[in-house]
């Protein structure tokens, strides 16, 4: 039983060449060693190549009829099956324009004929070593790459729950449903998606700085969390005092994903945009938002998104104090802000997706008994 696992764990050695005396040396020499397979010509040797267990090493003659080796050697190398199999060639041909050939086609050695028993058995020694280490380095690098593509989805799946997880945090403070934050993140994608097929904003709208858009939009009123219930749940309107404390929420979402940043080594994508859209998706195209009144391209290209996603959402939504707008009142009151609330650029596009904010809309859409809910859960007893 013990011999028959090591006859299984010897390499392969697939033996080339039109002289049957050749092969019956060849394999005589080897075949204590290793597991042999012969093949009498070039398209023989091709088929054995690809069949199972494949060759560890390939002793191939060059002078054949019909297919000779170099054309053998450069077939094997081109089949990304077999190509890794490394390829000594056996031959009386000692000229160094023949062996520069041999190389050419990826031969990685030289046997020459008539053979010497102990280089036969050192060369292919060497050459069973060298494949080894290869194998290894190269199935250590896949493993090491499948790890790191683990890790990483694990840390960008940690990152998602942990957006989330904050997200939600400010959703519970206020009158928002949680739908409120699939359908803002979702339209962010879609707007700036429509500008990087128009060509515009290129340099900005990448499509991984889309993907850390739509991860990032959810954190928007992150701040929400610092704004007195008795402001933050008002029914009725706010007196100018209450909404000069309102409107610091944006400042206060600004400095806990900058507190956040400072614990970082490095600059991080995802926090910036998060960061300037928690702080500026108030602004206003014209300087009349907050809260530093930043005008046209001042304000930062997320926060302009968000401007848009979040105004139509608030149009849309029903709220206990209100009914929600029709789409089709809230698109033309969204036109109606074009160059004052809003970037011209911004309300083009999604005047041009309009119906995609629809069915957005649509598929996260709060039930009545949702809001409801929201209202009961917020409403202090």
């Amino acid at each position: 039983m013990s011999d028959a696992l090591n006859f299984t764990d010897k390499p392969v050695v697939l033996i080339v060449d039109d002289t049957p005396e050749n092969l019956t040396v060849m394999n005589a020499l080897l075949k204590d060693d290793y597991r042999t397979k012969v093949a009498h010509n070039g398209e023989r040797a091709l088929k054995v190549a690809q069949s199972d267990p494949r060759p560890d090493l390939i002793l191939l003659d060059i002078m054949m009829p019909g297919m000779d080796g170099y054309e053998v050697c450069q077939q094997l190398k081109a089949d990304p099956k077999t190509a890794g199999i490394p390829v000594v060639f056996l031959t009386a041909k000692v000229e160094v324009e023949d062996e520069q050939k041999g190389f050419d086609v990826g031969a990685v050695d030289y046997i020459t004929k008539p053979i010497s028993p102990p280089i036969v058995l050192a060369r292919v020694k060497t050459q069973l070593t060298l494949k080894a280490a290869a194998d290894f380095l190269r199935d250590k690098n896949a493993f090491l790459e499948t790890e790191v593509a683990r890790r990483t989805r694990q840390v960008s799946t940690i990152q998602d729950v942990t957006i989330m997880a904050m997200a939600s945090l400010a959703e519970t403070r206020d009158n928002e449903t949680g739908n409120h934050i699939r359908r803002t993140q979702n339209y962010v994608k879609l707007l700036a998606q429509e500008l990087q097929r128009q060509g515009k904003f290129s340099a900005q709208l990448t499509a991984e700085s889309i993907e850390l858009l739509y991860k990032s939009a959810p954190l928007h009123d992150i701040g929400k969390v610092g704004i007195p219930d008795s402001i933050l749940l008002k029914p009725g309107k706010l007196t100018p005092e209450e909404f000069a404390v309102m409107k610091t929420h944006t400042t206060l979402g600004r400095d806990a994903i900058l507190a956040a940043e400072k614990l970082l080594d490095e600059p991080n994508s995802f926090l910036e945009y998060a960061r300037e859209i928690a702080y500026c998706h108030q602004e206003k195209w014209d300087g009349s938002g907050y809260p530093q009144g930043l005008a046209g391209e001042t304000i930062p290209v997320s926060a302009r998104l968000m401007a848009v996603a979040d105004v139509y959402d608030a149009l849309i939504s029903r709220r206990v104090y209100k009914p929600p707008f029709p789409h089709a009142e809230a698109l033309e009151i969204i036109r109606a802000g074009r160059s004052s609330h809003f970037d011209p650029a911004m309300v083009d596009a999604f005047v041009a997706i309009a119906e995609q904010f629809r069915a957005v809309a649509e598929r996260f859409q709060d039930t009545e008994s949702e809001v409801e809910a929201k209202a009961r859960a917020v409403t202090p007893h």
